[in-house]
């Protein structure tokens, strides 16, 4: 992925190294670099046998709420931390982040609206968000209390180990976080947590996972609209991008954990799905094509 001359966001913090620590009450696992696979393990573990609730009880110990920010009074104040001059991996962070904001303030200021910027965080095994207390073993994720994405970088090793390895592979897990921002800001993540609160339970999955599917969208049409402003895909990184979705799809995590696939337990979609929705986004480049809800 040619990607060495996108500007850098001034909007990723670099708070690895500051201690954020790999336990804390209610969740006594270690979670330091390289051990990303094994707790996603025992997540997935914990979920089949005490559902969700069990899960979001494991990570948010004592504190904090879910993703939505719920029970959190204000957002973090996160100090300006710079990144660390020598890091390729913060400089790759900062360069795909950067890529996004243009694209999406252009998309946006197409369709008259403004687009807000989000703020990017790099920690290591474990930090603390707006969204309450979260490990590495959540992987990559969107706070909407602080529009802030928090990302561990170890998590594209384990990607890699699954199947989705490549540059543009990682890209795209940035992307579909950034695809939450969109979400947050068109307000379709406040709309789906309303339908869920009416919803039965089932009916609630559906609504994640078409969440979800919309964030992988979002995630091919930056990056449509990053190839045709700057040329930033190369041979091959269409396929390790779908090669990424596939692997991180409910049925196979679950099939690799052991389980039994059962779809009205998934979160996320299936391989397939995931597949599907950000090769839709990749086609068109077109955030309308991307109506995961229909």
């Amino acid at each position: 992925m040619r990607w060495r001359d996108l500007r850098r966001s001034d909007n990723v913090r670099d708070e690895r190294g500051e201690g954020g620590g790999g336990m804390r009450a209610g969740f006594p696992i270690s979670l330091g670099r390289g051990g990303g696979l094994a707790a996603i393990a025992v997540l997935i573990v914990v979920y089949f046998i005490g559902g969700p609730d069990a899960v979001e009880t494991l990570l948010s110990g004592a504190g904090g709420g879910g993703g939505d920010g719920s029970g959190v009074d204000a957002p973090r104040v996160h100090p300006r931390l710079p990144l660390t001059p020598d890091d390729e991996s913060s400089s790759f962070v900062a360069a795909i982040l950067g890529s996004t904001e243009d694209v999406w303030g252009q998309v946006f200021s197409l369709s008259g609206r403004h687009y807000v910027d989000p703020e990017l965080t790099l920690f290591d095994g474990a930090v603390e968000s707006a969204c309450g207390y979260a490990t590495a073993a959540v992987g990559p994720f969107y706070c909407s209390a602080d529009h802030r994405i928090y990302l561990d970088t170890s998590f594209f090793a384990d990607l890699a180990r699954l199947g989705g390895p490549g540059e543009f592979a990682e890209a795209y897990v940035i992307g579909h976080e950034v695809g939450h921002h969109v979400q947050n800001l068109l307000g379709t993540a406040e709309q789906v947590r309303a339908a869920q609160a009416r919803a039965q339970d089932s009916g609630g999955n559906r609504l994640q996972v078409a969440l979800e599917l919309q964030a992988d969208c979002f995630a091919g049409v930056w990056a449509h609209h990053a190839n045709v402003r700057q040329q930033v895909l190369e041979k091959g990184d269409v396929e390790q991008g779908l090669a990424a979705a596939q692997a991180i799809g409910d049925d196979r995590l679950q099939r690799n954990a052991g389980r039994r696939v059962t779809p009205d337990s998934f979160t996320h979609g299936s391989s397939s799905q995931r597949a599907h929705w950000l090769n839709v986004g990749l086609q068109t480049g077109n955030p309308q094509a991307c109506d995961t809800f229909r």
